[in-house]
């Protein structure tokens, strides 16, 4: 079965579905997007995911096309069309078709197009072997708590990460602390048993499982603190790992060429996994 796209209130094949070349997403990276798991049928974390997208909108000041009521809908719509149980569900939202101009366009209309795919396959063994990430300078700009859809950043990261064999880069401030990977966020668990995490401020973004891991970990009454962390102290933490929400918690076990403990996901990690899983399976879905 071909896949389907929703564009701008119409399901079409995937290989037909076209923006105008002159929207603002193409030409000035004018736009937001989410990605929401699917799991099982359900959608994992919906309420904060959309939460997050109007937040989103707002800073840059774009118009929600429709209400939220209405893009669950759709959304729903899309999946069932699609045939997926397993995968995610991409949405992107512009400021709209307008002729070239840097300003704000009166009267703009602003576009939705979503896409869904089925699950994507990790690395082999990637939950128990863990993966690698790289450090890499944070060249982004100083509103990284916006999802928008600019990421040139995050590709040249991302490829070389992949030019070096590795699953993430961990981007890096000038100050030699960790800011969060190029699609996820980071974690350490130090000597002592903290969980370590960078807080949400302005220079990442507020990640939704990221939020959802910090929720377990408060409820099973876990230490962790939220403050940001150097690459020293990553490569001498006792486990590391990534959340994202294709990822969800997926152990980090090496660091450039610093491999942690034996080289396999740690305990503690595993748990917290394990603990994420159950979550994303029961509470954390809608339906």
């Amino acid at each position: 079965m071909s896949r389907i796209a929703y564009v701008n209130g119409c399901y079409v094949p995937l290989d037909e579905a076209a923006v105008h070349i002159e929207d603002r997403g193409y030409q000035f990276a004018d736009g937001v997007y989410e990605v929401i798991a699917i799991k099982g049928g359900h959608l994992v974390d919906e309420e904060p995911h959309l939460k997050r997208l109007v937040r989103s909108l707002g800073e840059l000041k774009i118009r929600a096309p429709m209400s939220d009521a209405a893009m669950k809908v759709a959304m729903r719509e899309l999946i069932r069309r699609n045939r997926v149980r397993n995968g995610s569900i991409y949405m992107q939202l512009t400021r709209g078709v307008a002729p070239r101009d840097f300003a704000f366009p009166a009267n703009a209309v602003s576009s939705l197009v979503m896409t869904v795919r089925r699950i994507r396959t990790l690395p082999a063994n990637a939950a128990d072997d863990g993966v690698r990430a790289i450090t890499i300078p944070d060249i982004r700009w100083t509103r990284c708590d916006i999802k928008t859809v600019g990421l040139t950043a995050a590709v040249l990261g991302k490829q070389r990460a992949r030019e070096a064999g590795a699953y993430e880069a961990w981007q890096v401030d000038r100050d030699g602390y960790v800011t969060e990977g190029t699609s996820s966020n980071a974690w350490i668990l130090t000597e002592d048993g903290k969980i370590v995490t960078r807080p949400a401020t302005n220079a990442i973004l507020s990640g939704i499982t990221r939020r959802s891991v910090l929720e377990l970990a408060k409820a099973n009454k876990l230490a962790f603190e939220e403050r940001p962390f150097t690459v020293a102290e990553a490569k001498a933490a006792r486990e590391a790992w990534i959340t994202s929400a294709t990822s969800f918690v997926l152990p980090v076990t090496q660091i450039d060429e610093r491999v942690l403990g034996n080289g396999k996901a740690g305990s503690f990690t595993l748990k917290l996994r394990a603990l994420y899983m159950g979550y994303a399976e029961g509470e954390g879905a809608t339906a």
